[in-house]
């Protein structure tokens, strides 16, 4: 059973940072993109970063860019390991933060659109205080 397991979530002032962790297992991921995307009250989900899996190649969005940086690890005991350090929050980046996964083939690093992603995380709550 693929699980994606969201962790590092809180409460922050502005101008401070976070480490949001995303613990993937239930398959192989090794030629997997995996996504983070965001949800703010009465706002669609949007895009954030992703990640290749096979070249860790990168790609954000440009509200994020600068101030955001994913990266993973190689997998230990079959858990895939994705990160998101979020420098200089803001309180526009208040929101529910979530992993996604989505084959390679299908998904290029560059995949912005939610529904191309295959697999979900259950969201880690991300609130920036003024």
């Amino acid at each position: 059973q693929v699980q994606l397991v969201e962790s590092g979530g809180g409460l922050v002032q502005a101008g401070g940072s976070l480490r949001l962790s995303c613990a993937a297992s239930g398959r192989t991921f090794s030629s997997y993109t995996m996504g983070w995307f965001r949800q703010a009250p009465g706002k669609e989900r949007e895009f954030v970063a992703a990640i290749s899996w096979s070249d860790s190649r990168t790609y954000y969005a440009d509200l994020v860019k600068g101030r955001f940086t994913t990266s993973r690890d190689d997998a230990e005991n079959t858990v895939y390991m994705v990160y998101l350090q979020m420098n200089s929050l803001k309180p526009e980046d208040t929101a529910v933060y979530y992993c996604a996964a989505g084959p390679e083939g299908t998904v290029a690093v560059g995949t912005t659109t939610a529904a191309n992603y295959n697999y979900w995380g259950q969201g880690t709550q991300v609130t920036v205080s003024s």
